[in-house]
């Protein structure tokens, strides 16, 4: 197999193989996207549906959060899983198998009928998520070129951006049809499937997998551990954990939060679109950071810009939630915290160039999904002892775990895009 070109500085000059590669990573992102917030925008009415109680019961925010957090650890189960599969098998069937792994269990909770039968489809469709994130990231880290990959995190980081709009798009539109019910909303989960029919016939493996697997086997998971590789391991593992933590506990909370907005409480506002119109100012907002970042790590490196941005999440998350806002200047200060969002793109290509070849969708998605395993137990966390009066407090001390993110984030040990 050609090894595709190294160093193309325009679209124009990228070899098929690249193309192919990057639009099935983008798709693949993209329904992450919209399978990944299907059920964070019907969360609270679909779990009291399924309890029989209402909205307010606090076992709703209970289990709701308990429901997420599988979620979360079938997410970092999932890296780690289909991380082995993908160094074993190659990225490509791996991420034909990580889709139809998401597709087909969002679309089985449709038919949840209890609490843990909605836990169960969600945790089994997280280990799709979360392998999709590895094998993806991989197979770019592998077949574009150096210089452009924080542009090419950028691009994939809209993708997911794009499925999250999709998501809030389609729960809209399904809301109109006469006879609505939440669960509806998991049928669209489906729609994934049929891309992969696409990606088993057009996209090839790597010539960089190819070429490795033919020497020698994948290590295994232990590896990681190894002399050399276990510092890069840890500190991105950590760092992973800590970021992401902080960054779910606001992506899952702060849709009660802004349901208990006084403005809502006391006016007429719909709840369920007050939390569509937040989220989409989050969503938009990274979009631009996503690019920013990418500029950003171009010019100062990814170390440098990590620290910047997550320092940043600090100071907006940390204001919004020290202080009482106006409903208005609430999605102002989301959106600021939106654009923040758009650094984690970087891990993307920060990630994957830290391992071998024959480790690397399985330390990229060990490192990075580590930090799931303990969003989850921060949601648990939260959702055991919040109260509707405590969110903002609850949000508040989250924002902290940025400051040691922004510090660790010094000593990531990568490849840095500036090189």
């Amino acid at each position: 197999m050609r090894a595709p070109p190294a160093e193309a500085t325009r679209l124009c000059e990228l070899s098929s193989h690249q193309k192919k590669s990057g639009f099935a990573a983008w798709l693949g992102w993209f329904f992450d996207g919209l399978d990944l917030h299907l059920y964070t925008l019907v969360a609270t009415v679909f779990v009291a549906e399924l309890l029989v109680t209402k909205e307010s019961d606090p076992d709703v925010a209970l289990y709701g959060s308990v429901i997420q957090a599988a979620f979360l650890i079938g997410w970092a189960l999932g890296g780690a899983f289909f991380g082995i599969i993908g160094d074993r098998l190659g990225r490509s069937r791996t991420l034909v198998l990580t889709i139809l792994t998401y597709a087909l269990f969002t679309g089985l909770s449709f038919f949840a009928q209890t609490w843990w039968q909605l836990m169960i489809f969600r945790f089994l469709a997280a280990l799709g998520i979360g392998g999709e994130w590895a094998v993806g990231a991989s197979l770019l880290s592998e077949t574009w070129p150096k210089k452009w990959r924080p542009w090419i995190a950028a691009v994939l980081q809209c993708a997911v951006n794009f499925g999250i709009l999709a998501a809030i798009a389609a729960v809209f539109l399904l809301r109109q049809l006469p006879g609505y019910a939440p669960r509806w909303v998991f049928l669209i989960g489906v729609l994934p499937a049929f891309v992969t029919l696409w990606i088993r016939k057009e996209v090839p493996e790597t010539a960089e997998w190819s070429a490795e697997q033919g020497k020698q086997s994948a290590p295994p998971m232990s590896g990681l551990f190894g002399s050399g590789i276990r510092r890069k391991t840890l500190i991105a593992s950590v760092l992973c954990a800590i970021s992401l933590t902080g960054h779910w506990c606001f992506m899952f909370w702060q849709q009660a939060f802004i349901r208990n907005h006084p403005e809502v409480v006391a006016g007429s506002l719909e709840k369920a679109q007050v939390v569509s119109v937040a989220l989409f100012w989050v969503i938009a907002a990274s979009v631009v950071g996503n690019f920013v970042s990418g500029w950003a790590a171009q010019r100062f490196g990814y170390r440098r810009t990590l620290a910047g941005f997550f320092g940043a999440y600090f100071l907006l998350m940390g204001a919004t939630f020290a202080f009482p806002w106006s409903l208005g200047a609430t999605y102002g200060l989301y959106a600021a915290i939106g654009f923040c969002q758009g650094v984690f793109g970087l891990f993307t290509m920060a990630l994957p160039p830290l391992f071998p070849t024959l480790l690397r969708t399985t330390g990229a998605g060990f490192s990075y999904n580590i930090g799931r395993v303990f969003a989850a137990a921060g949601t648990v966390f939260f959702g055991i002892f919040a109260k509707p009066a405590d969110f903002s407090s609850v949000l508040l001390f989250a924002s902290f775990l940025f400051l040691p993110a922004a510090i660790l984030a010094l000593w990531l040990p990568t490849e840095e895009a500036t090189s």
